[in-house]
């Protein structure tokens, strides 16, 4: 336990300096989607505007967005790393407390008192699941209903990964109507292109999402009556009211504030016109005033004013990871590779490392440290960079010629000092052979640091999968990409300059 708070202290330090401890920043965190991102941000604006009008100036409210799925979010509440973000009434009821009947807002508050945590202002919206289908292919096979599914086994159920592990989702829903079919996992913002081009047949969808008309979807009837209401509201931890009682009273004014259209029309400006959701959130708050956008081009969202921030955060991700991996690797190093069974052993772990799927050990790291953000994103690259450093350095020393080592050993060398002085001299250009793989895969995998709040350039990139927008992926991996080339020649110059000092000295 102990070792896991110093993680905690060092992992913030190194995060954040500047606001680490900082009790006066209201954190507002959102899911990986359209809507979540859009209500955050109203959220966001309007306890900015509250605190400004109560205090004379605004205190600091933070989003993160694009946390995750409902389990990341929620763990990022519990342990405190956000203070509240917009949920969905039948989301709370049946994944988070596990009802099997609905329940009402007064009883969840009573389930959610013991935990911390409370549920209040109900936005105004029911953003319910759905199974959607092309309408020319639902009207040519008769499909109206989710029941008329039972006689078309052979459909092809793209769902996102997170319906189909949600009680309330595919799992209850094939077993309330019967389903045959099997269904393939499909990011949420990636469906509706995998719809139209024909890839499959049937998607989930929020019946708030503006694609729905745009494309002309067929919107199967819930005929038995599976899907509870998603009736929006603010999910928060009970000490809110009294740590930002102004913010918490402007945000009370948000209640009932918000109807299916108007949430449509927002997700619409961010799915069919590529507004931002900061201007969208302005523009609802202040219907009145005046917001003059441009679609922005590849070229604007390449060098946006983020770019700097998000560049930092990416460096500080991979510096620190493959710093602390050769902190850890290149003495575990030298310590097993003299004995062939040990370093079989150590190899074959930092190898089995490489192998667990970035997401899974992501969400082991949450679970272990009790923080989302910073800290498990470098924990996990750490890892991932362990079996490159270590492998190398121990492949190097077991290169050097066994007559140099007896050398020492005749000169009145310890194995510390022949180490030091010959072997290590010897095997570096193998070494910083691995940390230059290492850092390589590091760059590349720190973007998924973005899918738990630890920002970086995959910001962009997740938010472009959110909105299925091409021009921003780009502008998220294309950086990345930089970097990593940026990387390789650096180790490429300090390779050369390795080599010149060696000839010199010989």
């Amino acid at each position: 336990m102990h070792f896991k708070k110093f993680l905690l202290v060092i992992g913030l330090v190194l995060a954040s300096p500047t606001s680490w401890g900082d009790d006066q920043i209201l954190r507002i965190g959102s899911k990986r989607f359209t809507e979540s991102y859009i209500l955050a941000h109203v959220l966001a604006q309007t306890a900015q505007t509250a605190t400004a009008a109560a205090n004379g100036k605004s205190d600091k409210v933070e989003v993160l967005a694009g946390l995750g799925n409902t389990a990341i979010v929620y763990a990022a509440l519990q342990a405190g790393n956000i203070d509240l973000y917009p949920e969905y009434a039948g989301t709370i009821d049946q994944e988070i407390l596990k009802n099997k009947t609905p329940s009402s807002l007064a009883s969840m508050r009573e389930q959610l008192k013991p935990l911390g945590l409370g549920v209040d202002i109900a936005l105004g919206f029911n953003n319910g699941y759905a199974l959607a289908m092309r309408g020319d292919r639902a009207q040519a096979l008769g499909v109206r209903t989710l029941s008329d599914l039972v006689g078309h086994p052979t459909l092809r159920l793209g769902l996102s990964n997170e319906f189909i592990g949600r009680a309330d989702g595919w799992p209850g829903l094939a077993k309330h109507y019967g389903l045959p079919q099997q269904p393939t996992g499909l990011d949420h913002g990636l469906a509706y292109d995998a719809l139209r081009g024909g890839q499959t047949d049937v998607i989930d969808i929020y019946t708030t999402d503006a694609k729905i008309a745009h494309l002309g979807l067929s919107v199967l009837q819930d005929d038995a009556a599976h899907f509870p209401r998603y009736d929006a509201v603010v999910l928060y931890r009970l000490d809110v009211p009294q740590r930002f009682p102004a913010a918490w009273q402007a945000l009370q004014g948000l209640a009932g504030r918000i109807d299916e259209p108007a949430m449509i029309s927002m997700n619409a400006k961010a799915e069919l016109q590529s507004k931002s959701f900061e201007v969208i959130a302005a523009e609802h708050l202040s219907p009145s005033a005046k917001t003059v956008t441009a679609t922005m081009s590849f070229w604007g969202k390449l060098w946006g004013p983020d770019l700097p921030r998000l560049t930092w955060q990416h460096l500080n991700l991979v510096l620190s990871s493959v710093g602390l991996a050769s902190l850890i690797g290149l003495p575990l190093a030298m310590l097993v590779a003299p004995h062939a069974r040990v370093r079989g052993v150590v190899l074959g772990f930092c190898g089995l490392l490489q192998t667990v799927p970035s997401l899974a050990l992501l969400a082991v790291l949450i679970a272990w440290v009790e923080h989302i953000g910073y800290l498990p994103a470098m924990l996990a690259l750490t890892l991932y960079a362990l079996l490159p450093i270590v492998r190398n350095t121990c492949t190097g020393l077991a290169e050097v010629p066994a007559g140099l080592k007896q050398a020492g050993m005749a000169l009145g060398l310890t194995h510390w000092q022949s180490l030091r002085l010959i072997e290590l001299p010897l095997a570096l250009p193998m070494v910083l052979a691995g940390i230059r793989t290492a850092t390589s895969i590091a760059v590349g995998t720190a973007t998924i640091a973005a899918f738990i709040g630890a920002g970086g350039l995959g910001e962009r990139i997740v938010t472009g999968l959110a909105l299925n927008d091409h021009a921003l992926l780009l502008a998220g991996a294309l950086p990345a990409a930089v970097l990593a080339l940026l990387f390789e020649a650096a180790f490429a110059m300090l390779a050369r300059c390795l080599r010149a000092r060696s000839f010199t000295s010989a």
